[in-house]
This record gives structure tokens, sequence and C-alpha cells, in this order.
């Protein structure tokens, strides 16, 4: 076997392990963890979202306004609709997402760089105060309140709820991958790509630039929309602050800790995130964001691809030059 099949080989190996310790621990987990450990996944695809836009050299600083809007439709349709079905709100969320950036994608994918970063953030602001000042509807500062969910007519008991909303996000999550992984290689996951390089020669191929950045914003909004309502189903409360300026920046700060290199990677990066915020906000509540930046600089000058190019240097040691041909 060659050194690069010998790594492929380990590579997936080491995630088929990684895999079943996601399906196998957590009903042993401390609640606590499971909390933290679920809101992570589901943050996760909102960054992969915003990894995915980034691939095409575009920074978005609005994505609150996906998260914010599908957290809402979770709120709405149990405050409007009156059910706590999963199956209802999770699509809701998915599509209020796309539609929002849709709608958002029609200015956007007329702009570049700074332009494109600021507009989109202006967006979520926007969302922002809207949901603010329209208190009858949205709760105002008080947000709404969710109640536990049920699937196919099934409420989980009170013990095994959180252990219910895990299972989920880790089944929504490994789908959401699997697409992921599938975008990537399409001809529009490519597009992306070569934009990031030379948007002209892309032109100049027969592409439209334009709507290549505009379908992929509405797929990055729909994955949006997907993390916000399961973050909702599991914090069980929503408010504006998912739409402010410093959610989405989170956003963003996770896929440079993550890394863009891999569908994996705003996973890893999520995680890492959720957990050292919230150990350091326990140990220094006061300097916590001083400790995500220590930890970020120290990411960009140790592994500067994120934190997923360590798979890559743990894997590229183990392999080993073949000492004969390749069978």
């Amino acid at each position: 076997m060659s050194a690069e099949a010998s790594l492929r080989t380990r590579s997936m190996l080491g995630l088929a392990v990684v895999s079943v310790v996601f399906v196998v621990i957590p009903p042993f987990l401390p609640s606590w963890i499971l909390f933290v450990l679920t809101i992570a996944l589901a943050k996760a695809m909102v960054v992969l979202g915003v990894v995915l836009v980034l691939r095409g050299g575009l920074i978005s600083l609005g994505h609150g306004l996906y998260f914010a809007g599908g957290a809402y439709a979770v709120g709405f349709t149990m405050h409007y609709l009156d059910t706590t079905e999963a199956l209802v709100a999770v699509p809701l969320a998915i599509v209020s997402g796309a539609v929002l950036a849709s709608l958002a994608g029609l200015i956007l994918r007329r702009y570049r760089g700074i332009f494109f970063a600021m507009l989109s953030l202006a967006f979520s602001m926007v969302l922002y105060t809207l949901l603010l000042k329209f208190y009858a509807v949205t709760g105002g500062t008080d947000g709404l309140s969710i109640q536990p969910m049920s699937i196919a007519g099934v409420q989980p008991e009170a013990e095994h709820v959180r252990v219910v909303q895990y299972y989920l996000v880790l089944v929504l999550g490994a789908a959401v991958i699997y697409l992921g992984a599938h975008f990537g290689s399409s001809p529009l996951g490519y597009l992306m790509q070569a934009l990031r390089y030379n948007e002209i020669r892309v032109e100049y191929m027969g592409a439209s630039v334009n709507r290549s950045i505009y379908w992929s914003y509405v797929i990055s909004g729909a994955l949006g929309g997907l993390g916000g309502g399961l973050f909702a189903f599991n914090v069980g409360h929503v408010a504006p602050e998912l739409a402010y300026w410093i959610s989405s920046a989170d956003f963003v700060f996770v896929a440079v800790l993550g890394g863009t290199g891999s569908v994996f990677a705003p996973f890893a990066g999520s995680i890492v995130f959720e957990f050292v915020k919230n150990y350091a906000f326990k140990l220094s509540p006061e300097t916590w964001q001083m400790t995500l930046g220590i930890v970020l600089l120290l990411i960009i000058f140790f592994l500067p691809q994120g934190l997923w190019s360590l798979k890559d240097r743990v894997a590229g040691k183990w392999a080993r030059p073949s000492s004969g041909p390749s069978t």
C-alpha cells in the first residue's frame, strides 16, 4: 500500500473512531457537558455556512441574521402555530434562513470585500432592531420561551430531553457534513473556490459570478437557519441578541479557529470554542473575551490554517514512505 493510501486509511479510521465516540458516550456525560456539546454542534452548522462563503473569498459578518431567523421561526411556530413538533419547526427554521438569505443575497451578490462584509452586518443589525421594536410579536428584549420539543408526536421524558436533543442535532449534523462534502465537489462548489482566486476567468468560462455567489449564499443562509432552530430547542429561549453583531462575529471567529480545509473543521472549531468560552467565563467572568483572543492569536501563529490542520500534521507524522512496490 502506498504512503498516500495508508495516510487516507488512517484518517478515515480516525474519523470512524471519533464518530463512534460521539454516538456512544453522550448518555454517560454530565448534563452540562451534553448541553454545551449540543450547542456547539448546532452552531457549527452556521459556521459551515460561513465557511462555504469564505471559500469564495467573501466574509459574511451577518450570519446572525439567519441564526436568529431560524431560532425565531421555532419560537413563532410554538407561540402562533401552537405546536412543539420538531418535524414542523426545524424545516421552517431552514426555510426561514433560506428566504432571508435569498432576499439579502439579491443585493449582496453585487458587492465584494469589505463592502460585502459590512452590508451583511447591516442586514443583521436591521433584524436585531426589528426584533427589539416589535414587542407584541417578538417579545422584545424578553424574547420568546421555547417548550421542549416533540418528535413525530412523541414527547421525550424530562430526564431524557437533553439526550434526545443531542441525537437530533448529531443526526442532522451528519447529514449537513455529507451534503457539505458533496457541495464542495459540485460545480457550484468548484466555482466558489475559483472565484477566490480569479473572478474574471470564471466570467470568461461562461459562468455567472453573481448567480454562483447568490445560490451559495442562499445555501449558507439555510444552514444558518437550521443551526438557529436547533439552538433554540436546546436553550429553550430566543432573544434579539442572536442577531446582534457579536453573534455574527463569533461565527467568523470559529470559522478561522477551525479552518476552511474540511467540512469537519467548523465542528472541531465550534466544540473547542464553546468549551474554551465556558471554562474561561467560569474562571474569569470579567476577562473571558481576552482568553478567547489569546487562543485565536495562538492558532493564527502556530496553525494558520486552523485547528483542522492538526489532523494533517499528526497523520503526516504517522505516514511512512513505502519500502517496496505499491499493492
